[in-house]
C-alpha cells in the first residue's frame, strides 16, 4: 500500500479518474509513464500555483485591505473554500455527460484566470473608523509593522488607541497618559469601503469558485484515463501528479505574498492569474499530445456547449448572492439553542448542513432496504469515517484563516535573525512537508504491509485526528515562550504545520479510496458526492471555528497583542484537546468498524 492510493489522493476533494478510457500510447514516454502525464502534471501544477497563491493572500486581503472584522473575514473565507469543494460535483457531472474533461478544464481555467484578474482591482484601501459610545470617529494609522499606531481625534486632540487586557479601550494623549477609557463593547472598529470594489471582490471569488468546479475534477479524470484497467503504474502515476500539486502550491505560497508585500495586493493576485493562464495554455496548445483523452462522450454533441458556458456565467451572480448573504450574517443570541442557531444560519450554511444531515441517514436507509447485510454494514463504516473526516478538515483548514491571522499578529516571522517572511508565506510549510514526507510515508506503509502490521483505515484516521489536535497543542506549548511583544517564535508555527502534514498523510491519501471500496457499487458515484459534501461542510465549519478566535482590530491591526495571543491560545487549546479526544474515540471503535468493513483495508 502506497501513500497515495490513487488519484483521489491528489488532495481532499479530488475526483477519481474515469478508468474506462484506456490507452497504450506512450507507455514509456516519461519516467516509465505515459508521456501525456508530463503535460497534465504541469497543467495541474500551474493551476495549483494560482489557487494556493491566491489563497495565501485572501484572508489578509480581506482583513487588511477591506478592513473586514475577523468574523466577516472568516465567514467569507470559509464560504469560499466550502464552495470550492462543492462545485466539482456539478462540474464533473457536466463533463461526463456533455463537454468531456478537456473542454471543461479549458473553460474552467479561463474562468479562474478572469477571477484572479478581477481580484487585482481592489481599489483604494478601506478607510478605518471607530464608533465610540455611539459616536463615529475617523481613525488615522501611522507607521508600519510593529511600529504601527492608530489614532482618533476628539475635540481637536489626537488620541492613541490602546486595547487593555480587560477588553476595555484607552485613548492616550501625546504624553501617554489616559485621557478617556471606553468600556468593553462600546468601542467598535470598522472600515468605510467602496461598495463597487466589494462587489468586484465577490464577483472575482464567484468566478474562481465556478471555474474550479469545471477544472478540478476533470484534470484528475484525464490522468486516470492514461492507464489501462489494472495497470500497476497507476498509483505511482498519481503520486507524481500529487507531487505536482504540492510543488505548485509550495512555489506560489512564497512568491505571491512576496509580490503583494513588495508591490501591492494586485501583484500577488496578478501572479496567480498568470499561473492560471499558463495552466490554460498547456492544455489549449498541447500540440496534439492529448488527442483522444478527455473528449466529450460519444453520444454528446456540441449543440449544448454555449448553453452550458452561458449557464456557468449566469451562475456567477447566484454565488455572489450567497457570499453577500454570508457577509450579512448576524450571530444568534446566547441561549437560542441548536434549532435557533440552525434557523439563523446563512443560506449557504442551511444548504450544506441540511443536505448532509438529510443525505447521510437517507442513503443508509436505502442501503438497508436494497443492499445485503454485508453491504449495509460496509456503508455504515463508510458513513462513520465520513463524519470523522468532517472533524479533521474543519480543524486542519484553520491554516488559511485563524492560523494565518495568528502568524500576522502573534508570530515572530524572523528566520534565524537573517530575514523575515510574511504571514501569507507561512502556508508554504505544509506543502514543503508534504513533498518531503510523502516518499517517507510510502516506504513506511510498504514496509509495515510486508510485515503485516500496517494500520487499517480507521486507525490511520484516528492517528490523523489526534495529530491535528497535537499540532495545535504544540503551538499552545510554544506560546509559553512568547516574548515581551507577545509573539511566538516562527518555528513553533512550523512545528504545528509539520505535525499537521503528518496527520494529513494519514487521512488524505486513503479517503476516497476507502469510499470506492466500501460503497455499494450502484451508488458509488453518490457516495463520492457525500464525500465531497463532507469536505465542503468542513470548510464552512472551519470558517465558523475561525470566527470564535476573532479579536478586536482597528485599521486591520489588533489593539492589544496580549489579548490576541490569549484568545488564540484559548481557542487552539480547546479545539486541540477536542480533536485528540475524537481521535481517541475513533481508535476505540476501530475494531468494531473493522468488523463492519469485512476485510477492506
Amino acid at each position: 500500500m502506497t501513500t497515495v492510493m490513487d488519484d483521489s489522493a491528489a488532495e481532499p476533494g479530488a475526483i477519481p479518474g474515469n478508468y474506462t478510457q484506456a490507452s497504450t500510447q506512450g507507455k514509456d514516454g516519461w519516467f516509465g509513464h505515459p508521456k501525456q502525464l508530463a503535460r497534465l502534471f504541469t497543467t495541474e501544477m500551474w493551476e495549483r500555483f494560482g489557487y494556493y497563491g491566491m489563497r495565501a493572500l485572501l484572508t489578509l486581503y480581506l482583513a487588511q485591505h477591506f478592513l473586514f472584522d475577523d468574523t466577516t473575514t472568516a465567514s467569507i473565507y470559509g464560504g469560499f473554500t466550502a464552495l470550492v469543494y462543492l462545485t466539482p460535483l456539478i462540474g464533473g457531472l457536466i463533463a461526463d455527460r456533455y463537454l468531456g474533461s478537456k473542454r471543461s478544464v479549458k473553460f474552467g481555467a479561463i474562468l479562474m484566470a478572469l477571477g484572479y484578474f478581477t481580484l487585482c482591482f481592489g481599489g483604494e484601501a478601506a478607510k478605518p473608523y471607530a464608533t465610540i459610545d455611539g459616536q463615529r470617529y475617523e481613525v488615522t494609522v501611522e507607521g508600519k509593522g510593529e511600529a504601527q499606531r492608530q489614532f482618533v481625534t476628539d475635540d481637536g486632540q489626537k488620541l492613541q488607541i490602546k486595547g487593555n487586557d480587560d477588553k476595555t479601550v484607552s485613548l492616550l494623549g501625546a504624553d501617554g497618559t489616559e485621557v478617556r477609557k471606553v468600556d468593553a463593547g462600546n468601542f467598535k472598529a470598522s472600515g468605510e469601503r467602496s461598495s463597487f470594489y466589494t462587489m468586484l471582490l465577490l464577483i472575482g471569488l464567484s468566478m474562481v469558485t465556478i471555474g474550479n468546479g469545471f477544472f478540478k475534477p476533470n484534470i484528475s479524470t484525464m490522468v486516470g484515463s492514461l492507464y489501462d484497467q489494472g495497470d500497476q503504474r497507476r498509483d505511482a502515476g498519481f503520486t507524481i501528479f500529487y507531487m505536482g500539486i504540492n510543488l505548485g502550491s509550495l512555489l506560489s505560497q512564497l512568491a505571491c505574498p512576496f509580490l503583494a508585500d513588495a508591490y501591492g495586493w494586485w501583484a500577488g493576485f496578478g501572479l496567480a492569474a498568470i499561473g492560471m493562464l499558463a495552466s490554460w495554455a498547456l492544455i489549449q496548445f498541447d500540440g496534439g499530445r492529448l488527442d483522444g483523452y478527455g473528449e466529450r462522450p460519444a453520444d454528446a454533441t456540441s449543440s449544448r456547449d454555449w448553453l452550458i458556458y452561458g449557464g456557468a456565467l449566469l451562475a456567477v451572480p447566484v454565488v455572489w448572492f450567497l457570499f453577500s448573504n454570508l457577509m450579512g450574517y448576524v450571530k444568534p443570541e446566547a441561549g437560542s439553542g441548536i434549532l435557533g442557531y440552525i434557523a439563523t444560519l446563512p443560506i449557504m450554511g442551511k444548504l450544506l448542513f441540511g443536505t448532509f444531515l438529510i443525505g447521510v441517514p437517507a442513503i443508509l436507509f436505502w442501503s438497508y432496504l436494497k443492499g445485503s447485510k454485508v453491504e449495509f454494514q460496509m456503508m455504515i463504516a463508510a458513513m462513520v469515517l465520513i463524519i470523522f473526516n468532517v472533524v479533521f478538515w474543519t480543524l486542519f483548514e484553520q491554516a488559511g484563516s485563524s492560523l494565518t491571522l495568528f502568524a500576522d499578529r502573534n508570530t515572530d516571522l524572523s528566520v534565524f535573525g537573517w530575514f523575515s517572511i510574511s504571514a501569507g508565506q507561512t502556508q508554504f510549510f505544509n506543502a514543503f512537508f508534504i513533498v518531503a514526507l510523502a516518499p517517507v510515508f510510502s516506504i513506511l506503509w510498504n514496509a509495515m504491509a510486508k510485515r503485516g502490521i500496517e494500520p487499517g483505515i480507521p486507525i490511520k484516521f484516528g492517528i490523523g485526528l489526534m495529530g491535528v489536535g497535537f499540532g495545535f497543542l504544540f503551538l499552545v506549548w510554544g506560546s509559553q515562550f512568547a516574548g515581551d511583544d507577545f509573539k511566538v517564535g516562527l518555528w513553533w508555527l512550523a512545528g504545528l504545520y509539520l505535525i499537521h502534514s503528518i496527520a494529513e498523510l494519514c487521512i488524505s491519501p486513503v479517503g476516497l479510496s476507502m469510499i470506492t471500496k466500501l460503497s455499494i457499487a450502484r451508488i458509488v458515484g453518490m457516495m463520492m458526492g457525500v464525500w465531497f459534501l463532507s469536505i465542503s461542510v468542513a470548510q464552512y465549519v472551519a470558517g465558523v471555528v475561525a470566527q470564535v478566535a476573532s479579536v478586536e482590530t482597528v485599521g486591520g491591526q489588533v489593539t492589544n497583542l496580549k489579548v490576541s495571543l490569549n484568545t488564540y491560545v484559548d481557542v487552539f487549546t480547546t479545539i486541540g484537546w477536542i480533536s485528540v479526544g475524537i481521535g481517541v474515540l475513533l481508535m476505540l471503535i476501530a475494531y468494531p468498524l473493522k468488523r463492519l468493513m469485512h476485510g477492506v483495508k
